[in-house]
């Protein structure tokens, strides 16, 4: 019996000991209640946890052990912090400008050095630069002189840390410098050595922020002949049967989506869907969004919270011959200017009983629906960004996307701008 107990009181030490809490503190004036608290999965964002505001403050006990990237999102300010946890305590306090998160106050070790390191490492690559021209016009011993020649000393300088102590941060650091930092003089690893970190690197890749922009930097490194080759070398090294090799073939997939390099997205996607092994949860949302938006795919139904210019509770309610639907935003220049091409057609287009949609990936309110006052065809947001639940939905990596759907709401054409939209209409 007391073996029993002694085992039973070790598990429970354990796994208490594997936990860590996160508290975030706000202004009095932070008008948000509910935070929701997200893990990294390369570039995902993955939801763990929810909270809801006492005094002022914001707590999450994580039972899982966690290094990596950390995010707090506020959806009813579209507000956020972000964070590393090296699997300790996370303890972190902000200021607000407008509503919005302003200057955040990182107290625990952990991100004191991470974000210690961030800022050094910008003003390295895009003050310290000018620095050295702008010195050379000053005195040593000026008063202005000193103060520039103290802050390259400081910049110069590289701030220390315990790299057995904070081997996230450690891990961080040292492969951003290596694959992704622009430094001068230095040669940019080739394709060969980024397949082989791909491949051999621990799974602090995957929570860390690093796998995508490592991967543009991969492909960037190919032309266009030989990026197909180049992204069969890195899938066959890092095998499609491992949760790394599907996570990077998701990366890829949404890369080649993000880009408009149709073709190989369309191979590599038609790669995932023969995979006989059982797939993780990352690759299968990718083929899930995917297949939600193919061509001859019933356009997945979308009801509407508060919407202009309609009394129809959702897109399938909508009756017209076709529908145009465009993801757009009223800060996103390159919408700017499909939906001043779109206004010239709408009355056009209504003649011939084709209804435009509209869904926005505005966070701001205010900006919103400003702009939609201007526009007589449908639109609605959840005022949530690119926390909108029709980004996976809908597949949406860009504004403007645009979707035509017929009477049946079947897809029928996925356009890159409006032009193509007018062209497969018929109105150009």
């Amino acid at each position: 019996m007391k073996n029993i107990i002694l085992l039973t009181s070790l598990f429970i030490a354990t796994f208490y000991k594997a936990q860590f809490a996160i508290s975030i503190k706000a202004p009095i004036d932070f008008n948000a209640s509910e935070a929701y608290l997200y893990k990294l999965n390369g570039s995902k964002d993955l939801i763990i946890d929810k909270a809801f505001k006492k005094n002022n403050t914001w707590d999450f006990n994580v039972k899982e052990k966690y290094e990596g990237m950390m995010k707090v999102y506020f959806p009813e300010t579209n507000s956020s912090v972000t964070f590393i946890s090296e699997n300790s305590n996370v303890l972190l306090n902000f200021t607000t400008k407008n509503g919005k998160v302003a200057k955040i106050d990182y107290l625990d070790e952990a991100n004191k050095i991470f974000y210690g390191l961030q800022d050094q490492q910008k003003k390295k690559e895009q003050i310290l630069p000018a620095l050295y021209q702008i010195v050379t016009f000053y005195r040593d011993d000026s008063a202005f002189g000193k103060a520039l020649n103290d802050e390259i000393g400081n910049l110069s300088t590289n701030i220390s840390y315990n790299a057995e102590k904070h081997p996230f941060i450690d891990y961080y650091t040292s492969n951003y410098k290596k694959y992704l930092s622009e430094t001068a003089g230095v040669k940019a690893p080739g394709n060969s050595e980024i397949i082989n970190f791909l491949n051999s690197t621990n799974n602090y890749l995957e929570t860390s922020s690093l796998l995508r922009p490592i991967l543009i930097s991969f492909l960037s490194n190919s032309n266009k002949a030989s990026l197909a080759e180049e992204t069969d070398k890195l899938l066959k090294t890092v095998n499609l049967e491992t949760p790394r090799g599907q996570t990077i073939l998701s990366e890829l997939i949404e890369i080649f989506n993000v880009y408009s390099i149709k073709d190989l997205k369309d191979k590599y996607l038609a790669e995932a869907k023969a995979l006989k092994c059982t797939i993780n949860d990352r690759l299968s949302g990718t083929i899930k969004s995917n297949e939600n938006t193919a061509i001859g795919s019933v356009f997945p139904n979308y009801k509407f919270i508060a919407p202009s210019n309609t009394k129809t509770k959702s897109i399938y309610d909508i009756k017209a011959d076709k529908k145009v639907i465009i993801f757009w935003a009223s800060t996103c220049s390159h919408c700017e200017k499909e939906i001043g091409e779109m206004l010239t057609k709408y009355n056009e287009l209504k003649s011939k009983n084709i209804e435009v949609v509209g869904l926005s990936l505005d966070s701001d309110k205010h900006s919103y629906t400003e702009k939609v006052k201007l526009l007589p065809w449908i639109n609605d947001s959840e005022l949530k960004g690119w926390y909108s639940s029709y980004v996976d939905t809908y597949n949406i990596h860009a504004t403007p996307t645009f979707y035509i759907v017929d009477v049946s709401n079947k897809i029928i054409s996925n356009p890159d701008n409006f032009v193509e939209v007018l062209n497969f209409l018929g109105l150009k």
